[in-house]
């Protein structure tokens, strides 16, 4: 059942691989180009190093191998595709530009690495200008509106693959700056070796001896330049009436295929034939919005769904490159790629990531960040008086005191290393142990206690000539089992707890209000902390009735943490 998966990887890596060797060439030959900015020379030096390169024997098996092989493969896609619904612009951009490099790159291959491969032509950078700067203009413009085109789709396909990279974001800047300058370059290196060549062909010694060493055929290379291109075109023809037909062929197996059904949360469902599609594929089918960052390539864990239902027991197992992706991720048992998957009986599924997710989420995501539950510490404060003592201020001052708040509570939080995880209104929600523990969280909350009255103190010390009254601070911190990971929508998701537990340590901050107190943490944050944790503080046993609660919960009460400074 794997072997569907092994074939897949080795596919698609076969395709990037290609890909890559002749972007590879392409980025090599427009060097060669730009250099023609500095001198005709400077071209002449620089194409020793590319012919050496690229007419090796080792180096001519890679390229003309990623030649045939990159066309094929793309070929292969499109047959075995059911549609083309919901492929993103970039997509289809880059389709529309490899389609007019084969046609466009014809005649430039044929006259230099044919025509020197049949007779030994001296194919140097002034043959190549002479013939289209000089003598076939319009052949030159072709072949810079190839350039342009080649290298857009190149640098798709690089996009693709490199945004997937932690350090993409990094180097984006520098990448963007190089795919608009060296085509620019490359152009303006042609237009000014061109020229070059046409002041030396004025001097009718520099073009007898350029005419000796050219080792020109005569009509008999004229005749085979024709001839091969003449047979080129017709190669391309009958490739593209193969692919029709074999689409053709390629839908009506597909019709003799028994069918499926792959049911969506919202009702929507997807009726087709066995095997034919993806999960990803049969998505955009339908038009349901599904991420994909790296296009369904199986590169990325955007597609991630959980499957459920009779088929999934006859899915395919993961092969290498899957499980790589969902061991990363620390996926459960039922998540897959929609990607990879193909069903042969009914599934049902639920994508596990909105549709427009970024590529950031693709790396160093943790797998609680997927939904996990965790026994955390999670740590309510909110501002006392607040919305009274705003009333009297500017709007312009509620904000910088504000954000002097949210600042100083921000740093006390990550300093006793704890995730922050919002702001609500004057309120600040803190989350710790996530990964270390309870025991580890409940002694982080307390010091993050302390760190929050010291910053406070800190603060109303900074403000007194702005403040009417001091800044003053309740702070509730509970253990218990919450549900942990990414929530919420677009720009808005981050990670976030929810349950009892973050329910209750927020009515433990409320509960500080009732004892006048600074500070409220249940009992079990006092046994999962230990003595040394909670020997700084003075506490006072109680108990109290929160809403939704039948049984009363024991706490611990602090009345003063002013004075306290945080841990270091």
């Amino acid at each position: 059942m794997a072997g569907g998966g092994r074939f897949e990887d080795i596919y698609s890596r076969t395709k990037l691989a290609s890909g890559l060797v002749l972007f590879t060439f392409l980025l090599t030959h427009l060097t060669n180009h730009a250099l023609g900015v500095i001198s005709l020379s400077a071209m002449e030096g620089g194409s020793i190093l590319f012919n050496l390169l690229w007419r090796s024997w080792p180096g001519s098996i890679l390229l003309y191998g990623a030649v045939l092989l990159h066309p094929m493969l793309a070929l292969y896609n499109w047959l075995r595709r059911g549609h083309y619904r919901g492929i993103p612009w970039q997509g289809w951009v880059q389709i529309s530009l490899g389609l007019l490099v084969p046609p466009l790159a014809v005649d430039h291959v044929i006259g230099t690495r044919a025509m020197n491969a049949a007779f030994d032509l001296n194919d140097s950078y002034a043959y190549v200008l002479m013939v289209l700067f000089v003598q076939e203009p319009q052949i030159g413009l072709r072949q810079n509106l190839l350039i342009l085109i080649a290298w857009g789709h190149g640098c798709i396909g690089v996009y693709y693959w490199l945004r997937l990279k932690p350090a993409f974001e990094r180097a984006w800047p520098f990448l963007y700056a190089i795919a608009l300058l060296l085509p620019m370059l490359a152009i303006l290196g042609f237009v000014s070796g061109g020229r070059s060549v046409m002041l030396l062909m004025q001097r009718e010694e520099w073009l007898d001896a350029f005419r000796a060493g050219l080792n020109w055929p005569g009509p008999a290379g004229q005749d085979f330049g024709f001839r091969a291109i003449e047979l080129a075109y017709g190669v391309m023809i009958v490739l593209l009436a193969a692919a029709l037909i074999g689409r053709g062929l390629s839908a009506l197996l597909q019709r003799r295929r028994g069918s499926i059904t792959i049911q969506y949360p919202d009702g929507r469902r997807y009726r087709g034939q066995s095997g034919a599609l993806n999960v990803l594929e049969a998505s955009r089918a339908i038009g349901y919005p599904h991420a994909a960052v790296c296009g369904g390539q199986g590169r990325c864990s955007t597609c991630r769904v959980r499957v459920s239902g009779e088929g999934l027991a006859m899915l395919p197992l993961p092969d290498a490159a899957e499980q790589r992706v969902l061991e990363r991720i620390g996926a459960p048992p039922g998540v897959r790629l929609a990607c990879q998957i193909r069903p042969e009986a009914d599934i049902s599924i639920t994508p596990l990531l909105p549709a427009g997710v970024p590529a950031k989420v693709v790396y160093g995501t943790a797998s609680h960040a997927q939904g996990a539950e965790r026994r955390i510490a999670i740590l309510f404060a909110d501002l006392r008086g607040f919305t009274k003592l705003s009333e009297s201020k500017l709007p312009y001052d509620v904000v910088f005191v504000l954000n002097q708040y949210f600042k100083a509570m921000g740093e006390a939080v990550e300093g006793a290393g704890g995730r922050l995880d919002k702001f609500i209104g004057d309120g600040v929600m803190a989350l710790f142990g996530i990964e270390e523990g309870p025991e580890e969280g409940c002694r982080r909350a307390l010091d993050a206690a302390q760190r929050m009255a010291s910053g406070l103190q800190r603060l109303n010390e900074a403000l007194k000539m702005d403040l009417d009254q001091m800044l003053k601070l309740g702070i509730g911190i509970h253990c218990g089992p919450a549900i942990v990971g990414e929530m919420g929508h677009g720009s808005a998701m981050h990670l976030t707890a929810v349950g009892d537990a973050v329910n209750t340590a927020s009515r433990l901050e409320s509960a500080t209000k009732d004892f006048g107190a600074e500070l409220v943490i249940s009992a079990e944050v006092a046994e999962r902390a230990g003595p040394a944790a909670m020997a700084a503080l003075s506490w006072q046993q109680e108990t109290v009735h929160l809403r939704g609660k039948s049984e009363p919960l024991a706490v611990l009460v602090a009345q003063k943490i002013l004075a306290l400074q945080p841990a270091e």
